[in-house]
């Protein structure tokens, strides 16, 4: 039993799922090249504006023929947007199994009131895609971040599919390979795996995508935020960076910062592995420790970002109140910052692994969980 505390701190505490910590590099020195009270539509602002896309491109490896386009509020936005604007040309199938995508399946069944089929597991779990009629348009996220499992492939999506895949990548891309022939809309947000700020999204849409927004009119009145087509035509500016309405060029600096930092690492492949060892940190850490383990069930599925754990120990009396106690002590010793799991997940910790983490901060980090686990375990004892 780890009494002592730990001689090795974390150089960096924010392990936090979002916003995600910052490049290891970063300093507010890095935005000094930000065009500050100058209008997004100047030529600066545009240049910028197109920059962020064409690295996101770049560093994802985005097709030549995917349009992409940064949109308001965040990863939430570029979703609503695709779904208010796609969704209801034929049956839907709404795919869930934490709590972002049951968020979607609420939107489409009880706002929109689109004809849908839904399918949901269990907080650790995924569905089964073999089990999905994918000649629906089918809406799913790639990777739970409230739950800590992922779609381990595409290999299940068919390429003669009739419908849209429309996936929620926010906190896969940049630290997962994303089958791209195989997703039709595909949206995340700066502030998860590269750090970036908040508030912006990115919508990323296959041919099959366009074609669908002009061929197809919902039946609801959209609103300007959403509106992605005029006279029945793609508004190609939204995805050369002419945005729907004003950005930061504060939070674009930073971006473009990150996506520089992304490349000095090795681009996707270097951010993958960054994740991929922070990871394995925490699960070599649960195999040999017989009170905590992972919450997804199936290794195959384990995030690499959003690791998600959860105290298995006969002695533990509230599971929620205990888990909350350890990520307390944990914060109070300015060791882990923000690590307790989502408000709907089940209770334990979640430990953000994405690139932008270092590993020996991953490391530091372990030996602090289980002095934390010790200390409520005792303080536990002492109060019964």
């Amino acid at each position: 039993m780890a009494t002592q505390a730990p001689a090795t701190r974390p150089a960096n505490p924010r392990f936090s799922s979002g916003p995600c910590a910052k490049i290891p590099t970063f300093s507010l020195d890095l935005l000094s090249d930000a065009p500050l009270g100058r209008s997004h539509r100047a030529a600066i602002g545009k240049e910028k504006l197109k920059a962020a896309i064409e690295g996101t491109r770049e560093i994802l490896g985005i097709p030549a023929d995917y349009k992409i386009g940064i949109v308001p509020a965040s990863d939430t936005g570029a979703v609503e947007m695709a779904m208010w604007s796609m969704l209801g040309a034929r049956k839907a199938t709404m795919v869930a199994w934490e709590s972002f995508g049951s968020g979607w399946v609420t939107d489409v069944v009880k706002q929109l009131k689109i004809d849908a089929e839904v399918k949901e597991a269990g907080y650790g779990e995924i569905v089964d895609f073999a089990e999905i009629d994918f000649d629906t348009d089918v809406v799913f996220t790639w990777n739970g971040t409230t739950s800590g499992v992922r779609v381990p492939n595409g290999d299940k999506i068919p390429a003669d599919r009739a419908g849209l895949t429309i996936c929620d990548a926010t906190s896969a891309a940049f630290a997962q390979d994303l089958p791209w022939d195989k997703l039709d809309v595909v949206t995340f947000s700066w502030q998860k795996v590269l750090g970036g700020e908040a508030a912006h999204g990115m919508l990323v849409l296959s041919p099959r995508a366009v074609e669908r927004l002009e061929s197809y009119k919902p039946a609801w009145p959209l609103p300007k935020i959403f509106r992605m087509t005029k006279n029945g035509k793609l508004n190609e500016g939204i995805f050369v960076g002419e945005t729907i309405n004003t950005p930061s060029m504060l939070a674009v600096e930073d971006y473009l910062v990150a996506l520089d930092w992304a490349r000095s690492v090795g681009g996707l492949k270097g951010l993958m592995a960054r994740a991929d060892a922070n990871a394995k940190v925490i699960w070599d850490f649960c195999e040999k420790t017989p009170w905590l383990e992972n919450l997804a069930i199936d290794p195959a599925t384990r995030s690499n970002t959003s690791v998600c754990l959860k105290f298995a120990d006969d002695r533990i009396k509230d599971g929620a109140a205990f888990a909350k106690a350890v990520a307390k002590r944990l914060e109070k010793e300015g060791v882990g910052l923000d690590l307790g799991a989502y408000r709907d997940a089940p209770a334990g910790l979640r430990i953000w692994c994405g690139g932008t983490v270092e590993t020996s901060d991953v490391t530091a980090l372990m030996p602090w969980v289980e002095w934390a686990f010790d200390a409520e375990i005792a303080a536990q004892a002492q109060a019964a």
